[in-house]
């Protein structure tokens, strides 16, 4: 039976012509990611603390998830992806010093997410070993990094404390490919945060901020069986 499909699939060449045949499917994604923040400003923010600008610098990362993979009908996926983010901001502040020279003075921000991810995929139909996709859906994160109980008076250097949590809405889509053993999969996706990470402790950092909303580019390599 296996010579048979062995050698059907050398002379259609079509990769896994059965695999769309199971409902349920796994895998493991490896991931790269650049994170970054919506930021608004405090309606007074020219007026305090001698603070001209803040600038984000969004910084490379990664993500490490399994993939269970339930398909109910032809080219719909319900896919759950629990993983690890680990994500890294730069928020740049330049201040005006009483010589009249520009300070710049950087906050890095880092956290290692716990993600719990479930999107919805949209596939169109298998052209041999080719198919495209798109995606929606949304992903709740928890901060296992977080410092947000950190004591600023008894820290050297006063940090951007945010809570240790988040969510938000993943849009996207990708590419499958058949081989021979496996599917490989390259997506391309947007996460938006939705709540206000930021904590307001009245620092000179946080006071000129009204809020912090998370924002990610990620893209990801999927190996599926």
């Amino acid at each position: 039976m296996f010579s048979a499909e062995s050698y059907a699939q050398r002379k259609t060449g079509t990769n896994l012509p059965g695999f769309d045949r199971r409902n349920y499917h796994f895998g493991f994604i490896l991931g790269y990611n650049s994170a970054n923040f919506a930021l608004e400003r405090t309606p007074d923010f020219e007026f305090t603390d001698s603070l001209l600008a803040i600038t984000l610098k969004p910084q490379p990362g990664f993500n490490l998830n399994l993939l269970a993979s339930y398909d109910p009908i032809k080219n719909f996926h319900i896919r759950f992806m629990p993983g690890l983010s680990f994500q890294d901001r730069i928020l740049d502040y330049t201040f005006l010093e009483s010589d009249l020279k520009k300070n710049v003075v950087s906050r890095r921000i880092e956290s290692v997410y716990l993600d719990f991810p479930i999107n919805f995929k949209f596939r169109t139909n298998r052209s041999r070993n080719f198919a495209a996709y798109m995606l929606t859906g949304g992903k709740y994160s928890l901060d296992m990094q977080s410092q947000k109980d950190v004591n600023q008076a008894l820290s050297a250097n006063q940090i951007i404390k945010i809570i240790d949590y988040d969510y938000s809405i993943d849009i996207g889509g990708g590419f499958d490919f058949f081989l021979e053993y496996f599917k490989l999969t390259l997506e391309f996706k947007s996460a938006i945060g939705i709540p206000n990470l930021l904590i307001q402790d009245d620092t000179i950092y946080s006071r000129n901020v009204q809020s912090l909303k998370s924002r990610a580019f990620i893209f990801s390599i999927t190996f599926e069986g």
